[in-house]
């Protein structure tokens, strides 16, 4: 699929002449922007305003991590994309941009990420705290999130320190990426390609989550998974063995 972001323009022209009230919002966040960096600089910064600094501060410290890195702007493209395919309840790109929570956490701990890893530290975890009360997930500024990710709902998502999330995964809410409480340091999972995480379900410790498997609702992870599986239950275990061709991040099927 091609770029998202002349059809969120488009989107939000068609928006501002059917609804007058929003036209001011969307003229200055989206379709007077600059370009793709300044448009999610103004969506996320005017929504994090509510924490008493102001807007225009905010929207200095989103634009400028956004200009220097140019890889998070393609990630904001592939979750933009991941968004509209996989949520049925999302009917266009620009829902998912002014509307959706997850994607706005997301996008926040991009730059809250990218600002821990230049130790910027301080300043990275008073982001992720406002992140996660203004939009609900819990997401630790040092964990590594790929590309492609969809939050879905957010509330609810806590992910470690030491978590790593590779490309194309699915989370749904009131997920727990978290440690055992015993450990310290590397204490977080790490979650490969491809694999759905079902709403509820708590993955725990330093254990690896196999490539495209499905983590069923509810359940409670603590030891490894394989890839190409479905894991569920309290202690989860494997109750399927997938096609190699499925992806579960993507078809979204909660069925056992």
């Amino acid at each position: 699929m091609g770029s998202p972001w002349s059809t969120i323009r488009a989107e939000a022209i068609d928006l501002a002449d059917r609804e007058p009230t929003l036209r001011k919002l969307l003229s200055t966040e989206v379709i007077d922007a600059e370009n793709e960096a300044a448009i999610t600089a103004h969506v996320i910064s005017a929504r994090l305003s509510v924490a008493g600094v102001a807007a225009e501060d905010l929207f200095r410290l989103f634009y400028g991590i956004l200009r220097e890195h140019p890889d998070i702007g393609a990630a904001i493209e592939a979750d933009l994309l991941a968004v509209r395919e996989r949520d049925p309840a999302c009917t266009t790109y620009l829902h998912a941009l002014l509307n959706l929570k997850g994607f706005h956490a997301l996008q926040t701990h991009r730059v809250a990420h990218a600002l821990w890893m230049a130790g910027r530290v301080e300043i990275a975890s008073w982001l992720s705290n406002l992140a996660s009360l203004v939009f609900g997930p819990d997401i630790h500024p040092a964990a590594r999130i790929g590309s492609s990710i969809m939050l879905d709902h957010g509330s609810g998502i806590v992910i470690g320190e030491t978590a790593v999330i590779e490309d194309e995964v699915s989370i749904l809410q009131n997920v727990t990426l978290g440690g055992t409480g015993k450990e310290t340091g590397d204490r977080h999972p790490k979650i490969r390609h491809g694999v759905m995480i079902g709403a509820g379900a708590k993955i725990l410790g330093n254990i690896e989550i196999g490539a495209f498997s499905k983590i069923a609702a509810g359940s409670v992870v603590l030891k490894p998974v394989p890839a190409h599986c479905t894991v569920a239950g309290v202690p989860a275990a494997v109750v399927r063995i997938h096609r190699n061709d499925e992806i579960p991040a993507e078809t979204m099927d909660q069925n056992i």
